[in-house]
C-alpha cells in the first residue's frame, strides 16, 4: 500500500487570463474526495485508469479518454474506480471565462449549463490535454495560450451545452484590426493578453482572433512571433549579446529566440549573424 501511495502525485498553476484559470495535473491512487462543490466550472481528461464520482444524482464513472466535468454549485466527490488509481489534466475556470465563450456562440449570451458530468468524445479529450500541456509551457505567450483556451471553450459549449448557439459569421472590423497590429508591433517586447488586447482594440477577445486571422491571414499569437523574430533580426546585425537580443524580443530565453528563429527563417539566428556579419 505505501508503494502505491508513492505513486500519487498532484501540481497545481496559475494562468492571469480570462479572470483566471487554475489547472491541476495529479495522479491518485487511493485518494477520495469528500462531498464539495465548485464556484466555477471545471472540466478535465482522464490520462489513466478511471475515476467514479456522485454527481446530479447519478453515480458515474470518466475512464482513460473521456471528459470529467462539473459545473458551479453541483455536489459532487470523487475516488478511483478500482485499485489502479486514476490520473487526470484538470481546468477550472470562473463563470466569467464560459460568459466570453458564449458571447462568441450567442446572441444573447448566459451562462451555459451542461447535463452530463461524463462526455465519451476522443477528440474534446484530446483538444483539453494538448491544451492544458500548451498551457503549462513557459515559452508560450499569453496571446497564444488564451487564444488556445478560448477555442476549446467554444468548441465544448457549441457541442455539449444547452441551448449552446451557433458560430457566428465571419465579419470584417478593420479598425479595430489594425490597432491590435499596431499594439502588438509596439508592444512586442510584453507578455500581453488577449483580454486586453481585445479591450484596447474594442472587440471581445473571439471576435478580435476570429477577424484579425480573416484579415491578415495569422492569428494575433503567431504576429507577435513574427514581429518578435523581426526585430530580433534587426538586432543581430549589431553586437549585443545574444540572450540579450532574446529577453529585450520577449522571448524566454535564447533557446526559445533560437527555436523560434529558425522555425520561421530556417537558420539559426548564430549562423543569420555570421552571414550578415560576412556580407
Amino acid at each position: 500500500m505505501a508503494r502505491e501511495r508513492s505513486k500519487e502525485h498532484s501540481h497545481v498553476s496559475t494562468l492571469p487570463i480570462l479572470g483566471g484559470v487554475e489547472m491541476l495535473r495529479a495522479r491518485f491512487v487511493t485518494q477520495s474526495f469528500s462531498r464539495h462543490f465548485h464556484e466555477g466550472f471545471a472540466v478535465g481528461c482522464i490520462d489513466h485508469g478511471a475515476m467514479r464520482f456522485n454527481y446530479l444524482g447519478q453515480n458515474v464513472v470518466a475512464s482513460r479518454g473521456q471528459v470529467n466535468l462539473v459545473v458551479p454549485g453541483e455536489v459532487h466527490d470523487g475516488h478511483s474506480a478500482d485499485e489502479t488509481g486514476w490520473a487526470y489534466r484538470m481546468f477550472y475556470l470562473r463563470p466569467e471565462a464560459l460568459m466570453e465563450a458564449a458571447t462568441a456562440l450567442m446572441a444573447k449570451p448566459r451562462l451555459p449549463h451542461f447535463r452530463m458530468g461524463v462526455i465519451d468524445d476522443p477528440a474534446l479529450a484530446s483538444c483539453i490535454l494538448r491544451t492544458h500541456t500548451l498551457m503549462e509551457c513557459p515559452d508560450i505567450s499569453l496571446i497564444e495560450k488564451e487564444t488556445q483556451l478560448l477555442w476549446l471553450l467554444t468548441n465544448w459549449i457549441s457541442r455539449y451545452a444547452e441551448d449552446a448557439g451557433s458560430w457566428p459569421k465571419d465579419t470584417t472590423e478593420h479598425g479595430a484590426v489594425n490597432r491590435a497590429r499596431e499594439i502588438i508591433e509596439d508592444r512586442f517586447s510584453e507578455d500581453l493578453s488577449l483580454t486586453e488586447l481585445a479591450r484596447l482594440s474594442g472587440l471581445s477577445p473571439y471576435h478580435l482572433v476570429r477577424v484579425f486571422e480573416k484579415q491578415l491571414g495569422v492569428t494575433p499569437h503567431a504576429h507577435l512571433t513574427q514581429t518578435r523574430v523581426k526585430r530580433a533580426r534587426e538586432r543581430l546585425a549589431g553586437t549585443d549579446r545574444m540572450a540579450d537580443i532574446a529577453m529585450e524580443c520577449g522571448f524566454s530565453d535564447q533557446a526559445h529566440l533560437t527555436r523560434l528563429f529558425k522555425r520561421q527563417l530556417g537558420i539559426t539566428p548564430g549562423k543569420y549573424r555570421k552571414i550578415i556579419q560576412n556580407s
